[in-house]
């Protein structure tokens, strides 16, 4: 099983990203996504989750109305597109696959995680 993050790059100020994370070795079709990022000496943190079906989503606060978490089952893939970046949003974000159906918040309650791909976002 395997969960493979890309997307990641360096981008200005007030521009977008989309992050995309592929699974392979399985189906997620059942399992609930999320996004996390950890920033040089800083913990992992929260940043977005999505139900098994798509239609329920959780954000954080600093990401809400920039950020949209979405998924495709049938290519087995999660997204996220990152708009209006701001300079406090660089970090590795990586991936996860949660057994849970509902979103989650916490890192203890995901059971897959992908290797994290680098967002710089320069002032």
């Amino acid at each position: 099983v395997q969960l493979q993050a890309f997307g990641g790059g360096l981008v200005q100020a007030g521009g977008s990203l989309r992050l995309s994370c592929a699974a392979s070795g399985r189906t997620f079709r059942g399992y609930s996504w999320g996004w996390f990022r950890q920033a040089p000496g800083k913990e992992r943190e929260f940043v977005a989750a999505i139900n098994w079906s798509g239609g329920s989503t959780s954000y954080a606060d600093s990401v809400k109305g920039r950020f949209t978490i979405s998924r495709d089952n049938a290519k087995n893939t999660l997204y996220l597109q990152m708009n209006s970046l701001k300079p406090e949003d660089t970090a590795v974000y990586y991936c996860a696959a949660s057994a849970y159906t509902a979103p989650r918040v916490t890192i203890a309650e995901y059971d897959y995680w992908g290797q994290g791909t680098l967002v710089t976002v320069s002032s």
